[in-house]
């Protein structure tokens, strides 16, 4: 097929797709479904017709449209913001719950020494985690 057939065909096949009657694709606004209406393969597009492609891409959003490729990218990185924020969320108390972990595990380390007559490793004060019972009780 000669370039300037190619690209004629294009054109109207992007002139179909905008209009809402396609013939050869599922009528999404994409260039897949461009290719496919314009009866060639994708890289013509992408590749040698790149100015046809975005001419396209621009009559969607003219239109007032939004390209189903790019509808969906916006979609995934929404949903891709919304767990990244939990992750974070779910870091900053996992962070904070290893602090707690670290303190109990030096506190008890230290009571330990202390319970077998052997110096503190740290040599820190023993600090009580809760009152000490009454004796006799």
């Amino acid at each position: 097929m000669s370039h300037d057939k190619e690209r004629e065909n294009i054109r109207a096949a992007m002139d179909r797709l905008l209009a809402g009657i396609p013939l050869r694709s599922d009528g999404a606004l994409t260039v897949l479904a461009l290719a496919a209406e314009a009866d060639v393969k994708r890289h013509v597009l992408t590749h040698r017709h790149t100015d046809l492609k975005d001419e396209f891409y621009a009559r969607v959003r003219a239109q007032g449209q939004v390209p189903d490729s790019e509808r969906k990218l916006r979609e995934e990185l929404k949903k891709t913001k919304e767990r990244l924020a939990e992750l974070v969320e779910e870091n900053k108390r996992q962070q904070a719950e290893i602090a707690t972990f670290a303190r109990v595990v030096n506190v008890l380390t230290v009571e330990n020494d202390q319970l077998r007559g052997r110096p503190s490793r740290k040599r820190t004060p023993l600090v009580a985690l809760r009152p000490a019972p009454e004796p006799g009780s």
